[in-house]
C-alpha cells in the first residue's frame, strides 16, 4: 500500500533515520522466516479445572513428547514421567522432595541441566528476543546464558558450571527450577483459543478463569453457558436463576459461595420454609462433585433446586411475554398446567406431572412472583452484580472474547450457524432489519456488549433490551450459541415421557457434514475454502457410538469430546485439544482425568501441511509484511530527502 508523506512522517518519529528503519526491516524479515507458533484449541471446559489445568500445563501431551524426543535413549519411562510431572507441577513435586529428603544439591543440578535442554528444544523456533520476554525476569540473564552456551568450548563449559554452582550455593535452586518449568509451559503454547462454555456442571469455573487471566495469549469465543453467566453478572434475573439452578443441580456450591461470594443463605432459608415437607424427589442432585468449603445437606439442596427452578420458570415466562419477537410462546408452560388434576397440556396432549406441589404458583397468574420470591430475586441479583471476582472475570471474557474469531484461515465459534433445511442461512428479524450468517453474529456481539456496557441512565431501554436478550442467547432456537428448537428444562424435571423431552438440533449439525456447506460458511466469513477450517464445540462427540470429530472432508472439527464428567459415559473420552503447529494439525484425545495417574492424551496427526507454515503465512505475518513495506517506503523518502 502506498503511504502518504503525512503517515511516513509519523512513522519517522519512531524510526528517525534510514539506519534504524533498516535495522527494523532486518528484524521483521527474520521473524517472518521463522515457523509459526503453536496454537491450541479447547472447547466446553465446563468448570473441570483439574483436567483443564493439567492439559494446559502439559500442553495436552506435547511436553511429554518433547521429553521423549530429548531423553528417549537416556531416561527410563518412569524417569521421563517424573520429569514431566515436575514441569507440570513444580511447586508440588519440590515440596514432596523436601518431605522425603531427596531435594539434594546434586538433584537440583541434574534437574536444571535437563530442564535447560528441554527448554532449548521447545524454544528453537522463536527469536531469542521472544524467548527472553517470556522468561521470569529475576532469572532471565542466567537462563539466557545457559540456553546459549557452547558446550564444545572448554571455557564456556566452566562458565556454565559456575552459573549452576552459583544458583545452588545461594539456595536458589528450587526457584530456578520453577522458573524453567514455567518457561517451558509458556513456550509450548503460543496462542490459546477457548471455544466457549467455561462455566457450569464442573466444580470450579473460577479457577479456570484465574488460570486464563494469567495466560500470555488467549482469546475466547463465547458459549451459551458463558453468556448465561455474563447475563447474570449484568443483572438479568432469569440468567441468575439459570446459573443457580445448574450449579445447585450439579452440587457445585463451592464456585458460588467460596468462589464468587454469592450469598445462598436467603435461598436456603426460603426453600426450607416453603418446601419443608416436600421430598422434592424430582430434584435430586447430580452428585458428581464433593464440595470442599460448602457442604449442604442433599435434602435441603433438593429444596433449593426446586425453589430456584420454579422462580426461573416464572422469570422466563415474564421475559417471553415481554418479547413476542422471541417467538417462544410454546415455552410458556405454567398456564398449561391443570393444577387440580396434576397434568400439563403440551401441543394438545396431556402429560401427568411427576411433581405437582406448587405452593407459590397462582393458577390465575402463574408467572407472577410472590412477594417473598421477588425479595429473594432482588437479594440474589445484588449478590451477582456486586461480586468483585465475578465482575473481574466477566470483564476479561468481554475484553478477550467475541461471538467468533477468524484466525489463520480458521473460523472459530462455539455452537452453529443457524441454517434452514435447504442449506441457506436462517434469517432473523431484528429491530435493525433481517440478519443472517455473519451479519447475525455481528448483531449479536453488539447486543452482548450493550448488555454489560450501556449506561442504564442514558440508554435505559437499550440496556434493558440487551440484558433481556442475554437469556434468549442462552436457549433461543435461533441463537447460534444454543442451536436447538427448544430447551426442555420443564419437561426434563417434571415429565417422564422421553419424546416430549427431546431437543432437536438446528440443521447446521447435519448439513455441515457436507464439504460444500462448510465452503459456503467459510466464504461468508471471508475465508478461502481451499485453506480454511471451521473449529467449534458445543455438541459432545460420542466416540463410543463411532462418531468422529472430523467432518466435511477434514474442513470441520467439532472438539467437544466431553471434558465434563457428566458426559464421560456418553462420549467414552474426556474431550479434545486441537493443536495447530507449523507442520500439521493434530487432535489430542483426552482420557478422564484421575489424580495420581498417567493422564497424557493420545495425539493423532489429522492434517499434514504441504509445506512448513512460517510466520509470514499467518495473520501476524501479514501485519509484519505491511510494516516492512511501510519501512521500505520510509527509507525511500529518507534517501530522496523528502523527510528530514
Amino acid at each position: 500500500m502506498k503511504r502518504d508523506d503525512a503517515y511516513l512522517k509519523l512513522l519517522g518519529e519512531k524510526f528517525p533515520n534510514a539506519r534504524k528503519a533498516g535495522a527494523e526491516i532486518i528484524n521483521l524479515r527474520a521473524i517472518c522466516a521463522l515457523p509459526k507458533g503453536t496454537e491450541y484449541f479447547f472447547s466446553d471446559l465446563h468448570g473441570e479445572y483439574r483436567s483443564f489445568i493439567h492439559l494446559l500445563r502439559s500442553s495436552s501431551g506435547i511436553i511429554r513428547d518433547k521429553i521423549q524426543e530429548t531423553y528417549g535413549n537416556e531416561l527410563s519411562e518412569q524417569e521421563q514421567l517424573e520429569l514431566a510431572n515436575l514441569i507440570y507441577y513444580p511447586q508440588k513435586i519440590i515440596e514432596e522432595k523436601e518431605l522425603n529428603k531427596t531435594n539434594t544439591k546434586e538433584w537440583q543440578k541434574l534437574t536444571i541441566h535437563k530442564l535447560v535442554h528441554i527448554c532449548s528444544v521447545v524454544s528453537h523456533k522463536y527469536t531469542r528476543s521472544k524467548v527472553h520476554k517470556k522468561m521470569p525476569q529475576d532469572y532471565a540473564y542466567a537462563i539466557d546464558e545457559l540456553l546459549h552456551v557452547d558446550e564444545d568450548d572448554a571455557d564456556k563449559r566452566m562458565y556454565y558450571r559456575e552459573i549452576l554452582n552459583s544458583i545452588i550455593d545461594i539456595n536458589r535452586g528450587n526457584d530456578f527450577i520453577k522458573a524453567l518449568c514455567r518457561l517451558i509451559q509458556n513456550l509450548t503454547i503460543d496462542n490459546l483459543h477457548i471455544l466457549g462454555d467455561i462455566f457450569d456442571r464442573g466444580p470450579r469455573a473460577d479457577f479456570i478463569m484465574n488460570e486464563l487471566m494469567n495466560f500470555h495469549d488467549v482469546d475466547i469465543q463465547w458459549g451459551n453457558h458463558d453468556v448465561s453467566w455474563m447475563g447474570a453478572a449484568a443483572g438479568n434475573p432469569a440468567c441468575i436463576a439459570t446459573v443457580l439452578r445448574i450449579a445447585i443441580s450439579y452440587n457445585t456450591f463451592d464456585v458460588l459461595e467460596d468462589g464468587y461470594g454469592i450469598n445462598l443463605r436467603p435461598l436456603s432459608m426460603y426453600a426450607a420454609d416453603v418446601y419443608g415437607d416436600d421430598p422434592c424427589e424430582c430434584f435430586q442432585l447430580h452428585l458428581l462433585e464433593q464440595n470442599v468449603y460448602d457442604e449442604i445437606n442433599p435434602d435441603l439442596a433438593a429444596k433449593m433446586y426446586k425453589a430456584i427452578t420454579i422462580i426461573g420458570l416464572k422469570l422466563e415466562g415474564q421475559l417471553i411475554q415481554r418479547h413476542p419477537e422471541y417467538e417462544l410462546d410454546d415455552r410458556l408452560l405454567l398456564h398449561q398446567i391443570d393444577y387440580d388434576k396434576g397434568t400439563i397440556t403440551i401441543h394438545g396432549k396431556d402429560y401427568p406431572l411427576k411433581d405437582h406441589n406448587f405452593p407459590t404458583i397462582d393458577p390465575q397468574n402463574p408467572y407472577a412472583l410472590t412477594k417473598r420470591e421477588q425479595e429473594l430475586v432482588n437479594i440474589l441479583t445484588a449478590s451477582f452484580t456486586h461480586s468483585k471476582l465475578l465482575q473481574d472475570h466477566i470483564r476479561f471474557i468481554y475484553s478477550h472474547g467475541g461471538m467468533y474469531k477468524v484466525c489463520n484461515n480458521n473460523l472459530l465459534f462455539h455452537g452453529c450457524i443457524p441454517m434452514n433445511r435447504d442449506g441457506s442461512f436462517m434469517e432473523v428479524h431484528t429491530k435493525q432489519g433481517p440478519k443472517s450468517g455473519k451479519a447475525w453474529f455481528d448483531y449479536i456481539e453488539k447486543k452482548i456488549v450493550d448488555a454489560y456496557f450501556s449506561d442504564p441512565c442514558l440508554e435505559k431501554e437499550k440496556k434493558q433490551d440487551a440484558v433481556d436478550f442475554m437469556w434468549y442467547l442462552w436457549c433461543g432456537p435461533k441463537s447460534p450459541l444454543f442451536g436447538k428448537d427448544k430447551i426442555a428444562t420443564f419437561e426434563h424435571v417434571f415429565l417422564s415421557d422421553a419424546q416430549v423431552k427431546k431437543e432437536h438440533f438446528n440443521c447446521y449439525y447435519e448439513l455441515s457434514r457436507k464439504e460444500e456447506v462448510v465452503d459456503r460458511i467459510l466464504e461468508e466469513f471471508g475465508i478461502d475454502p481451499l485453506h480454511g477450517h471451521i473449529i467449534n464445540g458445543h455438541v459432545p462427540v460420542k466416540v463410543t457410538d463411532g462418531e468422529s470429530p472430523i467432518k466435511a472432508g477434514g474442513k470441520l472439527f467439532i472438539i467437544d469430546g466431553g471434558l465434563s464428567k457428566a458426559y464421560h459415559a456418553k462420549t467414552g473420552i474426556a474431550g479434545y485439544t486441537l493443536i495447530y503447529n507449523s507442520r500439521h494439525l493434530a487432535l489430542a484425545e483426552h482420557r478422564p482425568f484421575v489424580v495420581g495417574e498417567e493422564n497424557t492424551p493420545t495425539i493423532k496427526i489429522v492434517e499434514q501441511m504441504q509445506s512448513r507454515v512460517l510466520v509470514r503465512d499467518t495473520d501476524i505475518g501479514k501485519q509484519l509484511l505491511e510494516q516492512i513495506d511501510d519501512l521500505t517506503q520510509l527509507i525511500e523518502v529518507y534517501e530522496d530527502g523528502r523527510l528530514l
